[in-house]
């Protein structure tokens, strides 16, 4: 550029100034319309990451595969397996939990149960949820499992199933001892935020709660964004000395959810700040694009001896993708089909698949497949495709 900036500059007295200018113009050409997008915010964090919750696109992290303390982040994974404990049919919110000495004892946040009582399901998972008990966390976890270490257990194998590769659990509410604490990281809170929004949707209303009260007692949520950002409905805080200040959050704005996840910052108030900045920046610069319905046709394609013609080839499922925002003209599909259909043709058989592509990255790949069955035509039918083929030479 400097070159040639040099040989215009040079030839200046050839041309008057204002051809100079349209020259210069048209070598930033290309530049226009472009939505540029700027680097993500600096976090002050140990580790964070944001996603787009529909379809799991990262838009930033940093170390989100480092196993870290979760301190009452714990309390996402208590909860899901309750929830799930409830949805299969083993426990309901009316059944009563006993509240052993173990749980009445537990340290840091609680929800004030008493020894010795019976409070019900449903008000210990507003207090897990909303009052970040760990009374609540302990007694849900021994009513389930029988004791915590055996629920424990129950943890660990739900992380398994879920993916969450990073995580390891010792306990149900993530306090930290001496001899040992819980580890998760950014990536595996997402996925487990992710499957406790698409999982327990009658339920995850309770993480956008603002307080609860129970024994006489008016608790606030910790999470300070239900307060600061209607955007904002869940999900939980966490702060151990080992941890830090930690948060996961998820906000939904214009049809687009995001989920953050930050881990190890300095403050209350910073775990807020840093998670702000992640949403702000999603929603501001990016968007979840639709791309097809379920069932959507895509093309239609020419099939040779059966009872119809032609056969309508598209994809069954809905799809999404997460793109900067303004960019959605510039997504492209590459369909790449079978190059010979023959009749019979069964509902739902792939025929190709489509790569949907921006910038030269493929966002997208499905395959193709037949929406609905064809039947082989009659011999006069199929001999006659068959000698139409032959002399095309396409057989």
């Amino acid at each position: 550029m400097t070159k040639l900036v040099k040989t215009l500059h040079s030839s200046a007295n050839a041309l008057s100034v204002s051809m100079l200018f349209c020259l210069l113009c048209a070598l930033y050409q290309p530049l226009l319309g472009q939505v540029i997008i700027p680097r993500p915010p600096d976090i002050a964090a140990t580790s964070y990451l944001l996603i787009d919750a529909k379809t799991g696109h990262i838009i930033v992290e940093e170390n989100a595969d480092e196993p870290l303390p979760p301190a009452s982040l714990t309390k996402i994974m208590t909860a899901y397996i309750a929830i799930e404990e409830i949805l299969s049919g083993n426990l309901t919110l009316d059944d009563e939990v006993f509240i052993s000495e173990k749980a009445w004892r537990m340290e840091g946040s609680r929800m004030f149960v008493d020894v010795n009582s019976q409070v019900s399901v449903e008000d210990l998972l507003r207090g897990i949820i909303i009052q970040s008990g760990n009374d609540a966390s302990v007694a849900v976890a021994e009513h389930i499992a029988g004791s915590e270490e055996a629920f424990a257990d129950m943890m660990n194998q739900y992380a398994q199933v879920l993916g969450m590769n990073s995580s390891f659990f010792m306990n149900a509410s993530g306090l930290d001892t001496e001899e040992y604490y819980n580890t998760m990281s950014a990536r595996d809170l997402a996925t487990l935020a992710e499957a406790t929004i698409a999982n327990h949707g009658d339920y995850y209303p309770m993480y956008a709660e603002r307080e609860f009260s129970f024994n006489g007692i008016n608790q606030s949520n910790r999470n300070t964004l239900l307060f600061r950002d209607s955007n904002v409905d869940g999900l939980k805080t966490g702060w151990t000395d080992a941890a830090g200040y930690c948060l996961v959050a998820s906000a939904e704005r214009n049809g687009m959810r995001l989920i953050s996840v930050v881990m190890g910052t300095s403050s209350e108030a910073a775990r807020a700040t840093e998670t702000q900045k992640l949403m702000n920046y999603g929603f501001r610069y990016f968007e979840t694009h639709q791309l097809y319905e379920a069932d959507q046709v895509l093309v239609s394609r020419e099939v040779y001896g059966g009872v119809l013609d032609e056969v309508e080839l598209g994809v069954v499922s809905e799809a999404f993708i997460t793109i900067p925002r303004g960019q959605a003209e510039s997504v492209t599909a590459n369909v790449e089909l079978d190059q010979l259909i023959e009749a019979p043709v069964a509902a739902g058989q792939s025929m190709g698949v489509v790569n949907v592509i921006l910038d030269g990255e493929s966002l997208y790949s499905s395959e193709i497949v037949a929406m609905h069955s064809i039947e082989q035509g009659s011999l006069l039918k199929r001999f006659t495709d068959w000698f139409s083929l032959m002399l095309t030479g396409s057989r």
